[in-house]
């Protein structure tokens, strides 16, 4: 019987899936790019867009609005945050869904092959900004609640969901919100599943139970209080771009090690069980290299080393320069004030707090060393803590069954290099197991040129949506 009902609404999704295309053309259409102040009523209108297809399905919906901030120079307030619920069956369980509506910039002139904005079908793949991050995954869950509905079959757990518009820049707001509710709203949550992430590859899906948490801190020098002609005043004075390339190449070594003193002193030792895990996992390093487009991995030859520096160690980048001279051709400036901007990804047991202070010390320490007469400003920006959860909780068994009956395949367990702040305090705050359902592939190229979801994976992931909503009802009875 139970498969019956499952067929059944993987039919649904079938026989739908030209419809369930057309609805995330209609949400890349909406640019709600949460960094640009030209496109906040986007995303307010992303929400109020969500929040009418929750209703349709019968959800009931609450609108928190937040308050304003700073958003490139201007005073705005933070998009909404939406709230919904369906079911109060108290002799079910009640699960929580979490994705985000909100999406990075993207503009045709950064070298995209197609509009960013608009949603465009080839060669199997929807590409547009926000089809993989978060939107598909999003609507992949409201066609699995229209599924069930549509098909006559009852939806063996409640259901409610937070969707927010900030996600791309630090989930602000959304952390004192969730705080809020632990007494109300989240009270009787007992488990949590947010589809946000990707797989190790492109035809293996995962379950993904831990992530990386992240400090982002800025280096600031400042030589003058204006920009000088450097065929005037070179070699006259103290620059302040050479300093700050100096500290920056003080940070990490050309294997990625990281050079601060301090850093890795937290970091959780690697038990056998856990070793063993990366050793099951089906990884190809040509692939791996080659998806990525890059010239030269730091452990060439090792799957598990590159594993772990993705995922369970420390990891430092440095992202950029601001104030620097970058736009085409020659300038001849020597800029007065240069910032510069790198981060770490934490792993469990760090804290961004502590990471910070220790970061800030090592640079002062540094800038002793450099002996300039030039000003220096070291701070930290936003930071997130690094998530784990437990993998043999009945939420995961739910899931990789319901992979297996969708995909043919028992999924591998994975953790994230990447950082979704949010999800420790989804755990803390309700106390209840937290599971990374990937809809999308390692190919999908969030935040980079040319996003897109497949279409297999659009429609099929919505396949496994479904499953596992009844192997979650099935589980945590």
């Amino acid at each position: 019987m139970a498969e019956q009902t499952r067929a059944k609404l993987c039919k649904y999704i079938e026989d739908n899936q030209s419809k369930f295309v057309d609805t995330l053309r209609e949400a890349v259409e909406i640019p709600s790019v949460s960094c640009w102040a030209d496109t906040r009523k986007d995303c307010v209108r992303m929400v109020d867009w969500t929040e009418g297809k929750l209703k349709a399905l019968g959800f009931e919906t609450e609108i928190r609005q937040q308050a304003n901030h700073e958003v490139e120079g201007k005073t705005m307030q933070l998009p909404p945050i939406l709230l919904a619920t369906l079911g109060k069956d108290p002799s079910k369980k009640t699960l929580l869904i979490y994705g985000h509506l909100d999406v990075q910039p993207a503009k045709t002139s950064d070298g995209w092959d197609y509009e960013p904005f608009k949603l465009t079908e080839d060669k199997g793949n929807l590409y547009g900004r926000g089809s993989t991050d978060d939107k598909g995954p999003v609507l992949g869950w409201v066609h699995a609640v229209e599924a069930f509905q549509k098909s006559g079959v009852d939806i063996p757990v409640n259901i409610k969901a937070v969707f927010e518009c900030m996600e791309e820049c630090g989930s602000e707001g959304l952390e004192e919100l969730l705080i809020s509710l632990k007494d109300t709203f989240l009270s009787d949550i007992d488990a949590v599943t947010i589809s946000d992430n990707y797989w190790l590859g492109t035809q293996t899906p995962c379950l993904t139970y831990g992530l990386r948490g992240l400090s982002y801190f800025m280096v600031e020098v400042e030589c003058g209080t204006k920009d000088l002609h450097s065929g005037v005043f070179g070699g006259a004075v103290h620059e302040a771009l050479p300093d700050l390339i100096w500290l920056l190449n003080q940070l990490v070594d050309v294997k990625g090690t990281i050079l601060i003193p301090g850093i890795l002193d937290d970091v959780l030792k690697l038990t056998d069980a856990e070793s063993k895990l990366y050793d099951e996992i089906d990884f190809d390093l040509g692939e791996f290299k080659k998806d990525c487009g890059i010239r030269g991995l730091t452990s060439p030859t090792c799957k598990k080393t590159t594993l772990m520096s993705r995922w369970r160690n420390p990891a430092l980048s440095v992202h950029g320069i601001e104030g620097a001279f970058s736009d085409p051709g020659a300038k001849t400036v020597i800029p007065r004030k240069v910032i510069g901007k790198f981060s770490i990804r934490l792993v469990p047991n760090q804290h961004p707090d502590k990471i910070g202070k220790i970061v800030k010390e090592y640079l002062e320490k540094k800038w002793a060393e450099r002996g300039s007469p030039n000003k220096l400003i070291v701070s930290m920006g936003h930071g997130g803590k690094p998530w784990v959860a437990d993998h043999a909780h009945p939420n995961y068994v739910a899931a990789a069954t319901a992979t297996e009956q969708v995909y043919g395949v028992k999924p591998i367990l994975t953790r994230e290099g990447g950082s979704i702040p949010i999800t420790i305090t989804f755990q803390e705050v309700t106390g209840k197991n937290v599971m990374l359902l990937p809809m999308g592939q390692s190919d999908d190229g969030a935040h980079s040129q040319n996003e897109k979801i497949s279409k297999r994976n659009y429609i099929e992931g919505t396949k496994l949506f479904v499953s596992y909503l009844l192997e979650l009802g099935a589980q945590l009875k």
